[in-house]
């Protein structure tokens, strides 16, 4: 069983051969794949794509950080009110987070915007998919506050989710899991410069999930094509060689994090 935590099959790059792509997924042991929202009119579309396959695609909702603009409040009003439909099941809030990479014009509103949603999470009992690009300290000091936020308010605290397209070092992967979060690994384990591996060695199997970030972060040897699910075969060959380990059994091991992160309440893989 292969799961793939994070793919935006509702991108327009899908749109002309959608049903096969899903098709082939699964007829290479693909089972579940995760779409997150990145915006309030990628509701629809999320919506679209994961009912043409509800068994196997499963729906994401949230305000990726690029996409805080002037018109924030109005995208999380938006996204509340979808939040809150009767008989709506999201998997997860995301993709949501912090991104300083090309610009800090918003980053205040940044800030708020992921504030609200984890707070969304936390009242939701649900994972978040969680962006951080050149932001690491402020993104592990919020979920850290807002854990412990949540904690003296009910006792414990029930946010949880993964740090999506991990690439950071080995301290802050332990600061990741020491939070309880998981590890999002995709494509870019597989690049030539990459030391995302040597970073994994201390970390164990079961603080990882697999992702493909489709279709972007395609793996070699297919860089630069577009990502879909059946190229985490890649991903898992690089993670099998890191944890000396069957093909097999990393698929089992993401695959079970998978289900314990997002999937909780349907049993064991």
């Amino acid at each position: 069983m292969i799961i793939d935590t994070h793919c935006h099959l509702d991108d327009p790059v899908y749109s002309g051969d959608f049903r096969e792509l899903v098709e082939r997924q699964v007829l290479a042991g693909v089972e579940r794949i995760i779409v997150p929202g990145v915006n309030a009119q990628s509701v629809e579309s999320v919506s679209h794509v994961c009912n043409q396959y509800p068994d196997i695609l499963y729906p994401a909702l949230g305000l990726h950080p690029e996409e805080v603009k002037e018109n924030y409040l109005e995208e999380l009003t938006k996204l509340h009110v979808a939040l809150n439909v009767p008989d709506k099941k999201w998997i997860a809030i995301g993709e949501i987070g912090l991104d300083y990479h090309f610009s800090k014009t918003f980053q205040t509103e940044q800030i708020i915007a992921f504030r609200q949603q984890l707070l969304w999470a936390v009242a939701g009992n649900l994972p978040v998919i969680v962006h951080s690009r050149d932001a690491t300290a402020d993104c592990l000091n919020i979920l850290n506050s807002m854990r412990k936020q949540s904690s003296a308010i009910s006792g414990s605290s029930n946010l949880r989710g993964v740090i999506h397209c991990f690439s950071g070092s080995r301290e802050v992967a332990e600061e990741i899991i020491k939070m309880g979060f998981y590890l999002g690994i995709g494509g870019v384990i597989t690049f030539k410069n990459a030391k995302l591996a040597e970073t994994l060695t201390s970390i164990p199997l079961d603080k990882l999930v697999l992702e493909t970030d489709g279709p972007y972060m395609t793996p070699v040897p297919f860089r630069g094509k577009r990502n879909e699910s059946i190229y985490l075969q890649y991903v898992a060959e690089v993670l099998a060689d890191v944890y000396h380990c069957p093909l097999k059994e990393i698929y089992q091991q993401t695959a079970q994090n998978a289900m314990d992160l997002f999937f909780a309440n349907q049993g064991p893989v």
